[in-house]
């Protein structure tokens, strides 16, 4: 596993840890199919969350959630709706965005996260 795939997994695991103690319910975690890739999905009583994880070292490029631009925010919309053919719900599907910034990377002891909800208008 590459560097970049090393913090990419620790990342996607700071958010899934996140979510958790917020009262989600991990689903699936690296979901793939032909059209993407879906970091996390994840559920509470009303929603079933279709998450993109961004982890920088900082913003001062700019903001993690900017790298989601529209084609990639029109991929994830693809890809969520395979796996819902996949696996039908009546939970009602949303996408949002987390952002990790990390200066020291994976041995940063307290990494800013900041959970956009409902990221793509």
């Amino acid at each position: 596993m590459g560097r970049n795939n090393l913090a990419g997994a620790w990342g996607e695991a700071l958010a899934a840890e996140y979510l958790r103690k917020k009262r989600y319910t991990v689903v699936a975690a690296g979901y793939r199919c032909r059209f993407g890739e879906i970091d996390l999905i994840v559920k509470d009583r009303k929603f079933l969350v279709f998450v993109e994880v961004k982890l920088r070292k900082s913003s001062d490029f700019a903001a993690a959630a900017e790298y989601v631009n529209r084609r990639k925010q029109d991929k994830l919309r693809v890809t969520a709706s395979m796996y819902l053919s996949q696996n039908p719900t009546k939970l009602q599907p949303r996408f949002d965005v987390i952002e990790i910034y990390a200066p020291e990377g994976t041995a940063t002891l307290r990494p800013e996260i900041h959970h956009m909800e409902d990221a793509f208008q």
